[in-house]
């Protein structure tokens, strides 16, 4: 007989959360790989297409399928309370997991996907309706938390903790061999109008602030036709947007992304393509500018946390004015919108010292595209993260929140000032165009 198996997607208890293209893709894909060896069942908190209860407020998408949550005002954890904001639950109501868990059990397991660490509350909360409701489903917790926080993780009281990307132990306990060229199981959400996708794994640089070398290794394509399966499975569900998830998407773009755009631009794939981790503008030239505006991307964000060469060189020399400058002009050539290009900051960085913030952001106003703060999150086991123990303590997680840390770092009055001249300047640039 298959086991029955719950995926839960948990809600986010957070300052701030904004549907931005997020789906629990490492969730999906793992779901995928047993496809067809065991029943599954999808509760995705963060679902903004899950119908709600009567009487609750539908939630509207822009054009490229972003939105809003369902959330609730709930209390500050203490170990947050001197931080000026409303702390929210976002995803959907608890009733209705516990509902869910009720009508659908029993389970024999439930796989649960973690991404922030910071997020751990809403993990807790579904563990323990978990324990009340299906006593019986044995607990399993992967993903970032699981990776970065081990100890931590361990305190939640799951079955079992699958750390970075070696899925050997998933196996063994769930005692299924997987078939590792299946798609994901993006077939367990009734609509679908969204979906994510990678062509690569890991990342080749070692930015001192980040995380992915960590939890998924070194560089790594994957092969084509996977890609490509990936892709026509999301289309025939519906997926008219998709987000590529990778955290190198340009590197070795001649080997990995322009056979995958040029088969897929072949194929006649009409969909909107979007890349909400940080492009690497020295990757984009002309011709790949081109080839990505005609195989349908439609937003580009670009990775610049600074115009200070003295920054750059010290945490990983990632990419300089002149090289953002250039690939702005490329794609901008190529037909792609100003105002759908955009241009990442980090807000709150250690070494804001040297990073020339201020001045950063309005040499990316002067090329005509938008400036977004990325809150900076201090990251266990980073060079960046571990400095950050002068400030915060960084054994509990909550204090890697990126709303939390600016805040604590400059003050509530400066972090708004510059979050308010973010505001200023992407207003002063022109509204973007009949499409």
């Amino acid at each position: 007989m298959k086991p029955r198996i719950m995926l839960v997607n948990p809600p986010i208890y957070d300052f701030a959360a904004y549907d931005f293209w997020l789906k629990p893709y490492g969730l999906l894909t793992v779901a995928g790989y047993l496809r067809g060896k065991a029943n599954f069942k999808l509760f995705d908190y963060l679902d903004r297409q899950a119908p709600f209860v009567a009487g609750r407020e539908k939630l509207a998408s822009d054009r490229w399928g972003r939105g809003r949550f369902y959330c609730e005002n709930i209390p500050l954890p203490s170990a947050l309370e001197a931080i000026p904001r409303h702390f929210r639950r976002f995803g959907l109501p608890r009733s209705m997991f516990t509902d869910f868990l009720a009508s659908e059990g029993p389970f024999d397991f439930a796989l649960v996907q973690t991404t922030m660490t910071y997020w751990y509350k809403g993990i807790e909360e579904v563990i323990e309706d978990i324990r009340t409701v299906s006593p019986e489903a044995k607990i399993v917790l992967g993903g970032n938390y699981v990776t970065l926080c081990p100890d931590h993780a361990k305190t939640l009281g799951a079955d079992l903790l699958v750390q970075g990307a070696d899925l050997k132990p998933l196996w063994e306990f769930l005692q299924i061999m997987p078939d590792v060229k299946q798609p994901p199981l993006w077939q367990a959400y009734p609509k679908l109008n969204v979906g994510v996708l990678k062509v690569t794994d890991g990342c080749p640089f070692n930015c001192t602030y980040c995380s992915v070398p960590k939890v998924y290794g070194k560089f790594k394509p994957r092969p084509l036709e996977h890609s490509l399966a990936e892709l026509e499975l999301l289309r025939r569900l519906g997926a008219g947007n998709i987000a590529f998830y990778d955290d190198a998407l340009l590197f070795d773009a001649e080997a990995v992304l322009i056979p995958f755009l040029s088969e897929a631009a072949r194929r006649n794939v009409e969909v909107n393509f979007h890349c909400p981790n940080a492009l690497n503008a020295r990757f984009i030239t002309a011709d790949l500018a081109d080839l990505m505006v005609r195989a349908g991307f439609k937003t580009f964000y670009l990775g610049f946390e600074s115009a200070s060469a003295d920054w750059q060189k010290r945490t990983g020399s990632k990419v300089f004015s002149d090289e953002l400058a250039q690939a702005v002009g490329h794609l901008i050539r190529a037909g792609a919108e100003p105002v759908n290009i955009t241009a990442y900051q980090i807000l709150g960085h250690p070494h804001i010292d040297i990073q020339e913030l201020e001045a950063s952001m309005r040499f990316v106003n002067s090329l005509g595209i938008r400036v977004m703060l990325a809150d900076f999150s201090p990251i266990p086991g980073t060079p960046d993260g571990e400095y950050c123990r002068k400030w915060v303590n960084m054994d509990e997680p909550l204090m890697h929140n990126k709303t939390a840390f600016p805040i604590i770092l400059l003050g509530f009055d400066e972090t708004n000032r510059l979050k308010d001249l973010q505001h200023k300047l992407n207003r002063s640039l022109p509204a973007a165009g009949p499409r």
